[in-house]
């Protein structure tokens, strides 16, 4: 028996199958830069090139973090994940699609901070959610969508809360009944220190029962309507500290503790 050819199989089958397992290992932490690969692992030093190429290698509840500046295009969310960009242009570029689909299930924490979302007037949606529990939109400015800026229509089972705090909402809907956010029956959308400006039909919506638009220290100008109320839709204004250009009445008010 060849003793030494045995061992160089079994040698390199070791090999192959640390090479699979490694594969298919997810993250918790990959990065994304803008002269990246998605042929790369997303590590630190070999980084990807876009959102969608990094997304299958994180693992669920982990995070994609922005290296250096660049596009990263559009990407569909299906598990709890954070994509977070620091101090650096984080561009989400699309024609004639959604920018981002959150697709999470029940449970499922989404989280999208620092990211500049352009739709250039033929996108569908900036932020286009249809299945997760909690989705955080912070700091992002989302522009030039044909129908929504953000569109909170999740249809999961038990909660569904949209936050979108510290961001610009801008010069969205072009096709009837679309503007800068919608909250869809049964979702609240949460808007906090946040400018809706110039969108075409409605700065926000409420449309559709169990849905509730609050609003805290944000500004509401330059649409036809400031915040649109349909089939049951509710405004929760908190504090005094809002700025709605057109006449809006608030379903009910909360102070500041």
């Amino acid at each position: 028996m060849n003793y030494s050819r045995i061992l160089r199989f079994a040698l390199a089958g070791a090999v192959a199958a640390i090479f699979s397992t490694s594969a298919f290992a997810q993250a918790t932490r990959t990065w994304v830069s803008g002269v990246g690969d998605d042929a790369n692992p997303c590590s630190r030093t070999a980084p990807c090139k876009t959102f969608a190429g990094a997304i299958s290698k994180t693992a669920t509840g982990g995070e994609i973090n922005v290296l250096d500046p660049g596009g990263f295009g559009a990407v569909t969310i299906t598990k709890s994940i954070s994509i977070i960009a620091e101090y650096v242009e984080a561009g989400v570029l699309v024609s004639g699609t959604n920018g981002i689909v959150i697709n999470a299930p029940a449970a499922s924490h989404v989280l999208l901070q620092g990211l500049d979302i352009e739709g250039l007037g033929t996108g569908i949606d900036g932020v286009h959610l249809i299945g997760g529990s909690q989705v955080y939109i912070i700091r992002c400015s989302i522009r030039n969508f044909n129908q929504n800026g953000v569109n909170a229509a999740s249809t999961t089972a038990g909660e569904k809360h949209t936050f979108l705090n510290d961001s610009y909402v801008i010069d969205n809907g072009v096709t009837a009944a679309t503007g800068g956010a919608n909250a869809a029956a049964g979702n609240v959308l949460s808007i906090t220190n946040t400018s809706l400006l110039s969108n075409l039909h409605f700065a926000a919506q409420a449309n559709g029962a169990g849905a509730i638009i609050t609003a805290q220290t944000s500004t509401f100008n330059n649409s036809p309507t400031s915040v649109s109320k349909l089939a049951g839709g509710t405004l929760v204004c908190v504090g005094p500290s809002n700025l709605f250009a057109t006449a809006t009445v608030c379903d009910s008010t909360a102070n500041f503790q």
